[in-house]
């Protein structure tokens, strides 16, 4: 090796392509260069005499070899910490050792191939092809966001469909995703391929397969025949495969996220332009041509699974403004919603023109809208601007604790929070805003009213305190007017205190005993 490492340096050969020719490191290209001709042949000599620490087991390593030529040097450490339990080397020191076996001994490490053949094109409308992927890609303020997304693939045609989202699927996304590729290609195909995911299938049962309970039912209703590959066995199910691949590299690599609508809206455009648009290279034809005479061998899907179902609604994120982008409007939820940048909300679609937001866990209705017909609108809904911060029991305790009598003023308040439960708030607002400011008497009076004439809302209870404010308000005007109609004399006398006399001037003056009439 020395001549020829020196020959090699003659020729003009960097040291990195010595390095690489030869098979070894760079520091030990360096060292060897660094030695004269008799030193390396003395390090040479040793380094063959020196006994290797594997040494004493290479009899079961060689037979091993000898007789699995493709295992690996790690499971050949482990079939021999399984025997002689510790071992008086590392495992880096066995694959050298392995190594050198197979290079002195002629066995090299032979590879399972798996032999090939071309596959006929299947029957047209006869099957499609669906698969996952996910990829990170940046997104606003240099941040990398991870998207997911589902792909299908007529086998025939190689016409594509996608779709997006910016979090993981679960069962609903995926059959609601079905729906949308049905939809899309204006039919469904005999046969659907899948790899086995754990939101499709839950056990292989040695060929009777067992589906998550969701996508059973789904398959109850739209009766397709499902085709699932086997454990890791990707390339039983090769054309969805490169598609995954080809969407990930040539679309999603190196785009910049900003909103999962304009996302997918944008992967549609550019399947059309290319994914669908372009000449295969394998049929060497445009699919979106060749899908055209597909399309009337798919089997019609007659109705639309609805998407308003609690199983089937569309999930999106909540801003931290407490809004939730839908379709290119904004809609408010209730603050305190959101909770960080993964949460998100449940929306059905109610109507042609109405919506509903849930809590995705609670299953909570948060908001119910009426949808704008243009774009760009922020959608409010007013209750979720009031302060809910507190409690109902911790506002009306407060409330009732303003009245003379709060006990009765606690069971007027909580007999409106039985006929009106969704709008307790609002009626204790009011009710707070018509005590404001208002004297003992006068809210006294309002609430022994509504009581006796049974009239348990706030807004009764609020013209009542107007009523007896402004009798109030009568009765001081009317003292008032008489009052400043006197003449200054009269008033002068009303001013003066009567003087207090003790009983026994009263006495004298009728000519009576003190003595005997304490007697």
């Amino acid at each position: 090796m020395y001549s020829e490492i020196n020959q090699l340096i003659k020729m003009g050969l960097k040291k990195s392509q010595i390095a690489r020719k030869l098979n070894i490191s760079r520091p030990t290209l360096d060292k060897y260069l660094e030695m004269p001709p008799d030193e390396f042949d003395r390090f040479v000599c040793g380094t063959q005499e020196r006994s290797r620490k594997p040494e004493p087991f290479k009899n079961d390593i060689l037979c091993w070899l000898k007789e699995f030529p493709d295992i690996s040097a790690a499971q050949v450490f482990d079939w021999l910490e399984e025997r002689f339990q510790a071992l008086p080397f590392s495992e880096v020191t066995l694959r050298r050792y392995v190594r050198v076996l197979r290079q002195k001994y002629d066995i090299p490490k032979t590879a399972r191939s798996r032999d090939y053949e071309p596959v006929d094109e299947l029957p047209i409308g006869k099957q499609m092809q669906v698969d996952f992927g996910t990829i990170k890609v940046p997104g606003e303020a240099e941040k990398e966001i991870r998207l997911y997304v589902m792909c299908f693939v007529l086998s025939h045609s190689r016409y594509k469909y996608c779709e997006w989202q910016d979090r993981p699927f679960n069962t609903p996304d995926i059959i609601r995703i079905h729906e949308n590729a049905f939809e899309f290609y204006g039919g469904i195909t005999d046969e659907l391929v899948y790899d086995q995911d754990h939101l499709i299938l839950t056990s292989e049962n040695h060929g009777d397969l067992i589906y998550t309970q969701a996508f059973s039912g789904y398959l109850q209703k739209r009766r397709f025949r499902v085709y699932m590959c086997r454990k890791a066995d990707p390339e039983s199910k090769g054309k969805i495969e490169k598609v995954v691949d080809f969407v990930k590299n040539n679309y999603a690599r190196h785009r910049t996220f900003y909103n999962i609508d304009q996302w997918n809206e944008d992967c549609q455009n550019w399947l059309q332009r290319r994914g669908n648009g372009k000449k295969h290279g394998t049929t060497r034809k445009i699919p979106a041509e060749v899908f055209v005479e597909e399309k009337k061998y798919l089997r019609p899907v007659l109705d639309k699974i609805k998407t308003n179902l609690p199983a089937l609604s569309i999930p999106y994120q909540v801003r931290k403004d407490n809004t939730v982008p839908i379709k290119g409007n904004r809609y408010t939820v209730p603050r305190g919603t959101y909770k960080g940048p993964y949460t998100y909300v449940r929306v059905n679609y109610t109507g042609d023109n109405e919506l509903d937001i849930f809590d995705i866990d609670t299953d909570k209705l948060l908001g119910h809208f009426k949808t704008p017909v243009d774009k760009g609108n922020l959608v409010k809904n007013n209750d979720h601007r009031r302060d809910k911060s507190g409690k109902i029991s911790a506002l009306i305790d407060e409330l009732a604790g303003r009245f003379t009598d709060p006990d009765k003023a606690k069971n007027f308040i909580e007999t409106i929070h039985t006929e009106k439960p969704r709008y307790i708030r609002d009626q204790i607002l009011l009710i707070q805003k018509s005590v404001k400011g208002t004297s003992s008497e006068v809210i006294d009076k309002a609430l022994e009213f509504c009581v006796k004439n049974s009239l348990y809302r706030a807004t009764d209870f609020q013209d009542a305190v107007n009523h007896y404010q402004k009798d109030k308000q009568v009765s001081t005007d009317t003292f008032t007017v008489k009052v400043s109609s006197m003449s200054a004399e009269s008033l002068e006398k009303i001013r003066v205190t009567p003087k207090i006399r003790d009983m026994s001037e009263y006495i004298s003056a009728l000519g009576g005993n003190n003595d005997a009439i304490h007697n």
